[in-house]
């Protein structure tokens, strides 16, 4: 597949499994998409059988606790877009439709593997039009406290340093970077799952959240290591997961980001706070074709701050 060119699937992929947060079950079927379409999310089974299609950029997003979330709980939402928007970035796919039955993307085992393996399955195909990209002209940076997320220019595609830092001993502090390619995506990356400490289980479940997790689709933390069986995939998952993470949300810029990100405690907050200042002035960034010679039109207007939580499991 040649990477100036814009892909799709080759035909339809369907997944089921229930909500990490909600409990509910849940099935998406990933259809083709003409050039130019870009990702979005139809949701269906909304009251009075209704439909919304919610195109999935960083304008959309309304929450990002513990995951991210876009469109409205009034008019129908999507919440944990992260591990599908990362598996279809880190493969390289510019255009789908996201058809989706319920509130929340399915958690399947934690990781983007799933779903790569179901993209795989069908294939992708060019669109025959050329890939247009995000080129960041300008460092932006957002910071909380100690955590900071960061874009700067970068001529060599999309590189990523993520670094985190736990008070668990069990997770620490670790540092991972790589320049996202697709090989380098299904190799590192896709298969590093979610996580999260023992202790915070109760405080989760009262907030509505973690409904649906389990030893199936969560790295879970105790005191004295990994509770799963298994153990660990990687011997960093835990940071591999955050590049995940962090791959998916910046997907939400709409088109592939020619530019290097950095963060340092990072999460889907800072993640898409970065991007609302990327869009915040038009000289942070110039629209690019193909090898990035050709600036483009003015992308769109990226002005939604980012509200307070609004997932739930009635959502």
């Amino acid at each position: 597949m040649r990477t100036s060119q814009q892909t799709t699937l080759r035909s339809a992929a369907s997944l089921s499994g229930i909500g990490v947060h909600s409990g509910n079950p849940v099935t998406i079927t990933l259809h083709p998409a003409e050039a130019h379409h870009g990702i979005a999310f139809l949701r269906t089974g909304l009251p009075n059988g209704r439909d919304r299609l919610i195109q999935a950029q960083y304008a959309q997003v309304s929450a990002t606790e513990l995951c991210t979330v876009i469109g409205s709980r009034e008019t129908g939402a999507v919440a944990t877009i992260e591990h599908l928007m990362s598996a279809l970035y880190g493969l390289g796919i510019d255009n789908c439709l996201v058809e989706i039955d319920g509130p929340e993307m399915p958690i399947l085992d934690g990781s983007a593997a799933p779903y790569v393996t179901a993209i795989e399955a069908v294939g992708t195909t060019s669109c025959g039009t050329p890939r247009r990209f995000i080129k960041v002209l300008k460092t932006v940076r957002t910071e909380k406290g100690r955590a900071y997320s960061e874009l700067r220019p970068f001529e060599r595609g999309f590189h990523l340093d993520v670094e985190i830092d736990f008070e668990s001993p069990v997770i620490g502090r670790s540092r991972k970077a790589l320049t996202l390619t697709p090989a380098a995506y299904r190799r590192e990356i896709a298969r590093a799952r979610t996580f999260g400490m023992m202790r915070d289980v109760e405080r989760y479940w009262k907030a509505g959240f973690a409904l649906g997790a389990s030893l199936e689709n969560t790295v879970a933390v105790g005191d004295g290591g990994v509770v799963n069986p298994e153990g660990l995939r990687y011997p960093d998952e835990f940071v591999r997961h955050k590049i995940l993470d962090a791959v998916g949300d910046l997907a939400l810029a709409g088109l592939p980001i020619l530019g290097a990100y950095q963060s340092f405690c990072g999460g889907h907050g800072l993640n898409c706070a970065v991007l609302g200042e990327l869009f915040a002035d038009r000289a942070n960034y110039a629209i690019v074709e193909g090898a990035g010679a050709r600036r483009e039109p003015v992308f769109a207007e990226f002005g939604v701050g980012l509200g307070a939580a609004v997932y739930a499991p009635e959502l």
